[in-house]
């Protein structure tokens, strides 16, 4: 099993996860030009996927879902919420709804979804497995919830959602409505949030941790590694950081 990014902030994200002949992209926040890039840096193409799996509804996660979908003969997996959220509704799409958050298959690949407190319409994160080994997902969350804690815990692998370092965000840029929403609690998770959330992870498993979704105003990688790293009890360097804009090259997890 293993997994890549093609980018992550609020510029564009998207994910790549492979087991067993199976492969999906998580989101699709790129233009079909900038998605196929992306993927040919991965040593992919669209015929290489079998499905888009999607977040929920902004932008950044949705950009290109539609067309790419379209163009390549791709089906949509998305809640309820996300598919009425979402500007077109995935049209000219095959969409399969996720209900309730149950676990589904796509080929060799289990997805169980989960529900976190994000402002949007039935936002989901997700736990993929080959069914032995988990890579846990959360990105776009205000909080850490004791659900949340549960699904992650004894995961093979994660990518953690490193939204903004508190500081930078409170004397940055941003207008104050927005500084309010991002630091919210159904907003993006802060370094120091996220940490908090690893340290109570059950992580005897884990192979990998990857910070992602870092804002390019509010954060930096060094910021956002020092948490995770402190709740790892490891160097900083051991922790990944996913980039906007070159990703993250593949991760095997064994």
């Amino acid at each position: 099993m293993r997994f890549a990014y093609l980018g992550s902030g609020s510029q564009g994200n998207g994910l790549v996860v492979e087991a067993d002949g199976s492969r999906l992209l998580l989101d699709c926040g790129f233009t079909v030009t900038e998605t196929i890039t992306r993927l040919g840096r991965l040593g992919l193409q669209p015929a290489d996927l079998d499905a888009i799996v999607v977040t929920h509804e902004h932008d950044d996660h949705i950009r290109g879902v539609t067309s790419f979908a379209r163009r390549f003969s791709l089906p949509v997996w998305a809640t309820h919420g996300t598919v009425r959220g979402a500007r077109d509704g995935f049209r000219g799409v095959t969409v399969h709804r996720i209900d309730g958050y149950r676990e589904f298959a796509i080929g060799g690949l289990h997805v169980r979804p989960f529900p976190v407190p994000h402002d949007a319409g039935e936002p989901a994160q997700f736990v993929f497995s080959d069914g032995q080994r988990r890579l846990g997902v959360l990105t776009d969350v205000g909080c850490a919830t004791p659900h949340i804690q549960s699904v992650l815990s004894g995961c093979d692998a994660l990518a953690l959602e490193c939204n903004h370092d508190p500081e930078m965000l409170r004397n940055g840029p941003y207008p104050e409505s927005l500084k309010r929403r991002v630091g919210g609690r159904f907003g993006h998770l802060s370094n120091e949030a996220a940490g908090e959330l690893l340290a109570a992870l059950d992580r005897t498993r884990l192979q990998h941790v990857v910070a992602v979704h870092l804002s390019l105003k509010n954060n930096t990688p060094a910021l956002a590694r020092a948490p995770l790293a402190e709740a790892m009890g490891c160097e900083p360097d051991w922790i990944a950081a996913a980039d906007q804009f070159t990703g993250l090259d593949w991760r095997d997890i064994r």
